[in-house]
């Protein structure tokens, strides 16, 4: 099988609509009816609901957990939040698979925990949203929001910063399976990364 892969020219947000594009279009070719989408303040989200409107998709939100920036604060406004629901849009919201408790005993004691190994693997080679669009789809797998049965495959978008720049079809897996996930097509990517 021969598919074509976006290579964008720069990360960013300015990439979003044409990976979101991407994306649905591959969904639409393979039968996919679950996406995930990495989205901290409900931009990406809100652009792929719009896109997918009348489609037979599930739109998964994934968002990272409560006090990254500020203690008990989160980046979504409950208008945005509401907006999603309205749209039919599950939002998921926990801890980053690679941070958590591993980041934090990091952080005070020192060394890496094997966590940020896999992290940084991913992201040095990847980029960012390469690794995101991993994190995401377990913790919407972890979450019960999508399936995770043999066969299932489901696209995955995610970005560098803001936005969107990556999208793949992935099979997915609960955190505790890691090694079960496979990246099955690169539909969309950053070229260069920063």
């Amino acid at each position: 099988m021969e598919k074509p892969i976006i290579y964008l020219e720069s990360t960013g947000k300015e990439n979003t609509q044409l990976v979101i594009d991407a994306a649905i279009k591959r969904a639409e070719e393979l039968g996919i009816r679950q996406i995930v989408v990495s989205s901290t303040t409900g931009y990406t989200a809100l652009e792929m609901a719009k896109a997918a409107k009348g489609k037979m998709l599930k739109i998964v939100c994934v968002s990272y957990q409560y006090g990254v920036k500020e203690d008990g604060k989160w980046e979504m406004e409950t208008d945005t939040l509401q907006e999603l629901h309205n749209m039919g849009v599950e939002v998921v919201t926990q801890s980053h698979l690679f941070s958590g408790i591993e980041r934090a005993i990091s952080n005070k004691l020192g060394g890496t925990s094997r966590t940020d190994v896999i992290s940084n693997t991913l992201r040095s080679l990847f980029g960012q949203g390469f690794k995101v669009v991993v994190e995401i789809t377990m913790m919407a797998a972890d979450s019960g929001k999508i399936s995770v049965t043999p066969g299932t495959e489901v696209i995955a978008i995610a970005g560098t910063g803001h936005g969107a720049d990556v999208a793949v079809v992935i099979k997915p897996a609960h955190s505790q399976r890691f090694f079960d996930a496979q990246i099955r097509e690169i539909i969309a990517m950053p070229r260069v990364r920063q």
